[in-house]
C-alpha cells in the first residue's frame, strides 16, 4: 500500500473514539452525554446491587421481602407524583428558551418544584391515613415501614423534578448523581453503620436509612441546582401557566405511570400470591438485569429535549437521522449487556445468597422483554415530545392491562417464571404498538432492523 492510499484509508478505532470524545457534532455530543448517563447508571447499578446484596445478607428473608415491597411502592408512587414534570421539563424548558419567554421559564423552574412538593405531601398524608385504617389487614410488620415510605415520597418526587430540570440544561451529572450514586452510597453507609453498632437491621431500620438518604440527596441537589440556575437564567419576574404545564405534563404522567406499573406489577402481584422470600429472589433477578434498562434510560435522558427542538423546527430529515442514531445506540449495547449478564447470572445471584441462584432461569425469560423494548429505542420520548403523548399513554395503558391480567393468571401457578413471562409478553406487545403508532403518526421507521 502506497502513502497516498494509506492516507485515504478509513479511520481506525482510536480516530473514531477521538471523534466521539471530542467532536462537536450532535451525534458526538449525544454519545458523550449518553455515555455520562450510562456510566452514572452503571455505577449506580453497582452500588444498588451491592446494597441489595448486603441487605439480603444482613436481614432475614421476610424482612428483606417487606423492605423490597415497601421500597417498590416508593419507587412507583414517587415516580408518578411529579405529575409528569420530570419529563415535560425537557419539552417546556427548551420551548421557553427558544421563544425567549424568560418570565415563564423562571416561573416553571420554581413552580414545577413547588407544585410537586405540595401535592405529594398532601398525598403522602392521605396514604399514611390509609395505612392506619388498613393496619389490621396488612399486618403489624408492614405498618411502620409503610409510614416511613410515606415520609419519603415528597423528597423523592422533588428529586425527580429537579432531575428533569437539570437534564434540560444538559447537566447530566447534577440530575443523576444525587439520586443514583449519592443516595445509594448513603443507604449503604447508614445500614452498615447500624450493623456495626450492633443494631437489629429489620425492614423498619432499612426504610429509615433509605428515607434519610433520599432527603439528604434531594436537599443537596436543590442547593447546587439553584446556584447553577441563578448563574444561567437572568433574574426577573416570574409568570405561571399552570394550566398549560399540566396539559402537557399530565398525559406524560400517564405514560410514565403506566410504564412504571408495567415495570412493577410483577413484583406487586408476586407479593400477593407468593412468600416474601420468593419476592426477594425475583427482585434480585430484576436488579441483576437492570444494566440493560439503564442503557435505554441513558438514551432517553439525553435525547428527549433534542427531539423537541428538531420536531418544533420541522426538520424531518434531522429528526429521522437522530432517531435512527438513538435506536442503534440503544439496541446493540443492550444486546451485548444482556448476553454478558446471562453468562454471569448464576454467580451474580449467588452474591445475594445461595438460595437466590434458583432465580437464574427467570433471567432468560425476563430478558426477552427488555431486548424487545431496546429494539425501538427511546421512541416513547419521541412521541411525548412531538405532541403524541395521549396516544403513547393509551399504548402503555393497554400494555399494563395485559401485564396485570397475565400476572394474575400466571403468577399463582408459575411464581417468578410466570411474572417474568407476563412482563416480557407485555413489553413485546408494547413495542409493536409504539412502532405502529410512530410509523403512522410521524412516518418514521423506529426499529433496529430494516429500513423505512
Amino acid at each position: 500500500m502506497d502513502a497516498e492510499s494509506a492516507t485515504k484509508s478509513p479511520p481506525g478505532l482510536i480516530d473514531r473514539l477521538r471523534a466521539m470524545l471530542t467532536g462537536t457534532s450532535e451525534a458526538s455530543l449525544t454519545k458523550r452525554l449518553a455515555g455520562t448517563v450510562f456510566i452514572i447508571r452503571v455505577l449506580s447499578a453497582g452500588l444498588a446491587y451491592f446494597s441489595q446484596v448486603l441487605l439480603a445478607r444482613w436481614m432475614s428473608g421476610s424482612d428483606y421481602g417487606i423492605y423490597v415491597y415497601v421500597w417498590t411502592w416508593v419507587l412507583l408512587l414517587g415516580s408518578v407524583l411529579d405529575f409528569g414534570f420530570a419529563v415535560s421539563a425537557q419539552k417546556i424548558i427548551p420551548e421557553y428558551r427558544g421563544s425567549g419567554e424568560h418570565a415563564l421559564l423562571r416561573g416553571f423552574l420554581f413552580g414545577s418544584r413547588a407544585v410537586t412538593f405540595a401535592a405529594s405531601s398532601v398525598i403522602a398524608l392521605v396514604l399514611a391515613g390509609l395505612v392506619r385504617t388498613l393496619t389490621p389487614q396488612i399486618g403489624a410488620g408492614l405498618e411502620v415501614p409503610l409510614y416511613i415510605g410515606c415520609l419519603t415520597l415528597p423528597a423523592f418526587v422533588v428529586a425527580n423534578t429537579q432531575d428533569g430540570i437539570a437534564r434540560s440544561h444538559d447537566w447530566m451529572r447534577l440530575g443523576l448523581m444525587p439520586q443514583f450514586v449519592i443516595r445509594q452510597t448513603l443507604i449503604i453507609g447508614l445500614t452498615a453503620g447500624a450493623v456495626v453498632l450492633g443494631l437489629h437491621l429489620g425492614a423498619t431500620a432499612a426504610m429509615l436509612a433509605s428515607a434519610a438518604a433520599v432527603w439528604i440527596a434531594m436537599l443537596g441537589q436543590m442547593a447546587v441546582l439553584n446556584r447553577r440556575l441563578g448563574a444561567s437564567v437572568e433574574r426577573g419576574a416570574k409568570s405561571y401557566d399552570l394550566r398549560n404545564w399540566l396539559s402537557v405534563s399530565l398525559p406524560i404522567m400517564m405514560v410514565e405511570g403506566f410504564y412504571l406499573l408495567l415495570s412493577y406489577t410483577d413484583i406487586l402481584v408476586l407479593q400477593q400470591y407468593r412468600s416474601a422470600e420468593d419476592v426477594g429472589v425475583y427482585f434480585a433477578v430484576v436488579k441483576t438485569l437492570a444494566l440493560v434498562s439503564f442503557i435505554h434510560y441513558a438514551m432517553s435522558a439525553t435525547t428527549a429535549h433534542r427531539f423537541t427542538e428538531y420536531y418544533a423546527a420541522g426538520d424531518t430529515d434531522r429528526l429521522s437521522a437522530y432517531v435512527a442514531h438513538a435506536i442503534k445506540w440503544t439496541f446493540w449495547p443492550s444486546l451485548v449487556a444482556t448476553l454478558a449478564l446471562l453468562a454471569a447470572g448464576k454467580p451474580l445471584l449467588w452474591l445475594f445468597g445461595p438460595q437466590f441462584t434458583g432465580g437464574y432461569g427467570i433471567m432468560f425469560v425476563a430478558s426477552l422483554g427488555l431486548l424487545a423494548r431496546a429494539a425501538i429505542g427511546p421512541v416513547e420520548r419521541l412521541l411525548n415530545m412531538s405532541g403524541n403523548q395521549n396516544t403513547c399513554a393509551l399504548a402503555y395503558a393497554l400494555a399494563f392491562v395485559m401485564n396485570m391480567v397475565l400476572c394474575v393468571l400466571m403468577v399463582p401457578r408459575f411464581g417468578g417464571y410466570g411474572a417474568g413471562a407476563a412482563t416480557s409478553l407485555s413489553l413485546i406487545f408494547e413495542t409493536v404498538l409504539l412502532f405502529w403508532i410512530t410509523k403512522r403518526r410521524l412516518g418514521l421507521h423506529v426499529f433496529a432492523f430494516g429500513k423505512s
